[in-house]
């Protein structure tokens, strides 16, 4: 089996739509804008990726059961980068400043970011993390927050 697609609830779909799409350029395949049933689906090519559902009145919390983090995988540390400096300037809340390996000695690494209702993610790119360093002491960049 493999990952068909991941479910988010969300507090404004509107909002969440926007950030969604312009950062990872997804598509919208479909929505509702039906009171008490609003959702995308976002993806490719006509592949829901990731769904969004406007049913939460408050912000993600850490202390609940549930996702840790939402991760993407990028195909290089060039697009990482790209991804940081539009992240950036679009003003998004970063975890961390800069590309992080995910545990010291790792070859793999990334940014880490805060969506609009706080719900954690990150874009990575694997074997490629060879000059950055891992300077968080509590354990892998990706764990705890």
């Amino acid at each position: 089996m493999k990952t068909g697609h991941v479910g988010l609830n969300v507090t404004n779909l509107e909002k969440s739509l926007s950030f969604y799409t312009n950062i990872f350029e997804l598509e919208t395949i479909r929505e509702c804008y039906e009171e008490g049933k609003k959702f995308a689906f976002l993806g490719h090519n006509g592949n829901v990726t990731l769904t969004l559902w406007e049913q939460s009145q408050t912000e993600f919390s850490k202390s609940h059961s549930g996702l840790h983090h939402l991760a993407f995988e990028a195909d290089s540390i060039e697009i990482v980068q790209s991804m940081e400096q539009k992240l950036v300037n679009m003003g998004v809340k970063m975890i961390y400043q800069g590309i992080v390996a995910h545990e010291e000695g790792s070859n793999s690494g990334g940014i880490f970011f805060i969506d609009p209702d706080g719900i954690r993610l990150e874009i990575y790119a694997p074997l490629v993390m060879g000059t950055h360093d891992h300077s968080h002491t509590d354990g892998p960049a990706c764990g705890f927050f």
